[in-house]
């Protein structure tokens, strides 16, 4: 395990340093590999804008947030779903491009409005350790919207939402990527 500081991240991010926090990420995967490690995982969905040059630079698997979340969607049978997550989750192709070329899902994404809510609680409120029931129901509100627009389920593409939202019963199944991920992670180390 490799912790890096994410304040640090977070300021890259919205200054659109992409290269620098590739270079931080790739750094920390080669010192798990080294230290023997025998796959990765980027434990944020947001981060796996820069997995492609991670994978690039090490030598042992890279298990990819996105590719588990479209394996949970299809095992529902599902294949149309929305991505709620940070601004760039959801406005950048790393993450949509990859369900939509890797998986054939068709992927909607929230309003502008709604998107800028989601991204304001994600940053201004949750990464705060702050869980409001006011933008929980936001939250649960931008689901339904995405249910209306055709979604039959939801990807909770942001660790932190999953805490937001937790246990909700929704209009469509939800998608809890870090559980999804985590649980992937362990499958796979076991051989399962």
């Amino acid at each position: 395990m490799f912790s890096v500081n994410f304040a640090d991240l977070a300021t890259l991010q919205h200054q659109n340093d992409w290269i620098e926090i590739s270079d931080i990420l790739v750094e920390a995967a080669q010192k798990l590999q080294m230290a023997g490690a025998g796959m990765v995982l980027i434990g944020t969905n947001t981060m796996h804008r820069v997995a492609d040059a991670i994978e690039a630079r090490i030598s042992i698997p890279l298990l990819h947030i996105a590719d588990v979340t479209a394996d949970a969607i299809k095992a529902q049978g599902l294949g149309q779903v929305g991505l709620l997550g940070t601004k760039f989750t959801m406005e950048q192709d790393f993450y949509r491009q990859r369900l939509i070329e890797h998986h054939g899902l068709e992927v909607l994404i929230p309003s502008e409005s709604s998107r800028e809510m989601v991204h304001q609680i994600i940053y201004d409120e949750l990464c705060q350790g702050q869980f409001k029931p006011g933008s929980r129901q936001t939250v649960l509100a931008i689901c339904q919207e995405l249910v209306e627009a055709g979604a039959e389920g939801v990807i909770l593409g942001c660790t932190e939402l999953e805490l937001l939202v937790g246990d909700a019963i929704a209009a469509a199944p939800l998608f809890p990527t870090t559980r999804i991920h985590a649980e992937a992670a362990v499958n796979l180390a076991l051989g399962k």
